[in-house]
């Protein structure tokens, strides 16, 4: 695990860490040149990058570089966290080149989680280089579409791949809410539900080697 920083178009340094395939041993190495990237929940809620190791952690050991960061306002990383997202957006977009410009990976997989799912939908058109996109607990509710109803349209409209990872228990959007939103999404759609499980439940470390495993899937699942 390597800790960097990353500067963004307005100033902002966000505090970065790199996960990469271990080198020895039983596990696999480099099993694609994919890295993926992870957006964590809610900044205003206490979200941070480090809610995200355990899956990142994860991903690393199935042979893909895995990449996390504090968007502004959250954990090490400087500036103000937005109310609705929208200027973490360019956080998602520095960080995706960065990537792109020093991992150099064949291709890069955004991973959003809860509010970072919106924030990360926003920025999978800004970068030529993201090739996928998976939500976990996508707040597509009447409620949470108040602070970030503004993303919907980016993502729906996205012709890359998707993957949206729901519980049936998810108190921000209900099933029939997620599966009339993506009646009208673009390009190819792919849905998860988990029997049971609560909106903040899949954000815990229980369900990190179940998210771990649908994320590799799914990048087993795009063109090569």
């Amino acid at each position: 695990m390597e800790w960097t920083t990353v500067e963004t178009g307005d100033g902002v340094k966000l505090s970065v860490r790199v996960f990469t395939p271990p080198a020895s041993g039983d596990e696999p190495v480099a099993a694609e040149d994919v890295a993926v990237v992870m957006v964590h929940p809610y900044t205003i809620l206490g979200g941070v990058q480090g809610l995200l190791r355990g899956m990142a952690e994860g991903v690393a050991r199935q042979g893909y570089t895995a990449v996390t960061f504090d968007m502004r306002g959250a954990g090490r990383s400087t500036g103000r966290a937005s109310l609705t997202g929208s200027t973490e957006v360019g956080d998602v977009v520095a960080v995706c080149r960065w990537v792109a410009e020093n991992i150099k990976p064949r291709g890069i997989l955004l991973v959003g989680s809860s509010a970072g799912a919106p924030i990360a939908g926003s920025a999978v058109d800004k970068v030529d280089e993201v090739i996928g996109y998976v939500s976990i607990g996508y707040p597509f509710g009447i409620m949470a579409s108040i602070l970030f109803g503004r993303h919907h349209d980016a993502i729906l409209k996205s012709q890359k791949p998707k993957l949206f990872i729901m519980g049936t228990k998810d108190g921000f959007t209900s099933v029939k809410q997620l599966q009339n939103k993506l009646k009208s999404a673009a390009g190819p759609v792919d849905t998860h539900l988990i029997e049971g499980a609560g909106h903040f439940q899949m954000e815990g470390p229980a369900f990190d080697a179940q998210m771990v495993d649908l994320i590799v899937k799914f990048i087993n699942s795009l063109p090569k």
